[in-house]
């Protein structure tokens, strides 16, 4: 199987999967690009792919162990290791298995058996050996047996433990790499003696530091999103995932930033793995998703938010001139596909009367608004304005400095004043654009007309305005 790529789902552990969750983790794994050649959803020869379906294959290799006396059935109650463990507390010593059933006779065994007393698996782990492995992340880590005990491998409800499962898994499955977080860690030793009990074949391992929060504390569900759908709702792409996700914890090294899946997986070494932990940082994801969003082919950009702007009720067709245009204009600021509600919605409305009544605007009230305000609302009557925009970003440049020209102004004196004028606001994409982009804009293209104010309107509210200054 090598070369392969299996997808098994651990669903035997106490929190067990719902087909819901498996299905929305499987959506994830694709949405991100992820692809596997063999699993519950493709099939193939390493079958069955859930761990819950796998339980008779596990059985007979408990049972292997069994015969072989390297794992015992064991009877204690939950009191009587609840008891064992505080005793161990009470006089220091290591918190591990300390029954009578690993020395139990057969006669004992059987006698429990007829009684019907409940019972789990344990394996007998051999005293005083020490296990070691060369962590690719880590280098050597070891362990001794003696800090370890027996420990249980089926429990009596007939269900194997995670790490059983997984040794099992990894062998006929031919995994030959474990890449987990550091926690696992302290279960590799379990799996190590199981893989050498059943004469398996030992995978390399290697153990990554956690990610952390910006505190650096443990990343949570308290830091905001808690699965992969959730920042696919947020508006990020899955090359930016990918791209982000894969620079925790790891480097090319060079200051490198930007990589498309495809230079990843070129670039891409454990080697280079480190062993310091990486901060989830959501400020940079989004910077990152800004990148590749900007490095998409422009229909890409057209279709993504075409859709959106559909999804989210604003637009009535995914495809016009004006889609087009508000696109490629909009996406050059985005760092979020889902900004772009926000932003249309902004390039649409005229909050003349709210940004007037700002204290930013109080100077260029002062200093004249009142007579550039004039001077575009004469254009607009003249059908110059119109004449203008229709001339494109750079006819409406020159007509806008002929405006200074003849006005004695110019740099922000200008163009602030002209900003307030045609968007009723202090800030956003170049003035000119915004004009020629509007100008494709049917308000029968909208769901709700209201939410667009178009040039007549502006100017009648312009000169609403005007008629109150003295």
């Amino acid at each position: 199987m090598g070369g392969k790529f299996i997808l098994r789902i651990e669903d035997t552990d106490a929190a067990r999967s719902t087909r819901e969750s498996e299905e929305a983790m499987l959506a994830d794994l694709k949405w991100l690009g992820l692809n596997w050649d063999e699993g519950p959803d493709v099939g193939g020869s390493a079958g069955p792919y859930r761990q819950s379906e796998r339980k008779e294959i596990y059985k007979k290799y408990v049972d292997k162990l069994v015969t072989e006396g390297i794992a015992y059935p064991c009877f204690c109650t939950d009191e009587e290791l609840e008891a064992m463990k505080k005793e161990a507390e009470e006089k220091k010593l290591p918190p591990i298995y300390r029954g009578p059933w690993a020395k139990a006779t057969k006669e004992q065994v059987d006698a429990a058996m007829a009684a019907g007393t409940p019972y789990c698996y344990r394996f007998r782990v051999p005293p005083n050996q020490v296990v070691t492995i060369k962590d690719i992340v880590r280098g050597d880590v070891s362990w001794n047996t003696d800090t370890l005990g027996d420990f249980v491998i089926l429990r009596s409800n007939g269900l194997p433990v995670y790490n059983f499962c997984v040794a099992v898994d990894d062998a006929l499955m031919g995994v030959t790499h474990v890449i987990r977080a550091e926690e696992h860690l302290p279960n590799t030793l379990r799996q190590m003696l199981i893989y050498q009990a059943l004469g398996f074949p030992q995978p390399l391992f290697g153990h990554v530091s956690l990610i952390l929060a910006p505190d650096r504390s443990k990343l949570s569900k308290r830091h905001g999103s808690t699965s992969v759908g959730e920042f696919k709702q947020q508006g990020y792409l899955p090359e930016a995932m990918v791209n982000y996700l894969s620079l925790l914890g790891w480097n090319d090294g060079t200051e490198k930033e930007i990589y498309t899946p495809e230079g990843l997986c070129e670039a891409f070494s454990l080697e280079r793995i480190t062993k310091s932990a990486a901060v989830f940082d959501k400020t940079k994801l989004s910077w990152m998703n800004g990148q590749h969003l900007r490095a998409l082919p422009a229909d890409e950009v057209v279709g993504m938010l075409g859709q959106l702007w559909v999804d989210c009720g604003l637009l009535k067709s995914t495809s016009s001139p004006f889609v087009d245009a508000a696109s490629l204009m909009i996406s050059g600021s985005l760092e979020l596909l889902t900004d772009a509600e926000s932003e249309l919605r902004s390039l649409m409305a005229y909050p003349l009367e709210e940004t007037l009544a700002s204290e930013g605007a109080k100077a260029f009230i002062d200093d004249g608004l009142k007579d550039v305000v004039t001077a575009v609302l004469a254009a607009y009557d003249s059908n110059d304005l119109a004449t203008a925009v229709a001339s494109g970003h750079d006819g409406f440049k020159d007509w806008v400095k002929g405006v200074g020209k003849e006005m004695g102004r110019k740099g922000k004196r200008l163009f602030m004043p002209m900003r307030i004028a045609f968007t009723g606001k202090m800030q956003g994409p170049d003035v000119g654009e915004q004009l020629g982009v509007m100008a494709k804009l049917h308000k029968n293209e909208l769901v709700d007309a209201g939410v667009y104010v178009d040039l007549r309107e502006r100017m009648e509210r312009l000169r609403n305005w005007v008629s109150t200054q003295p």
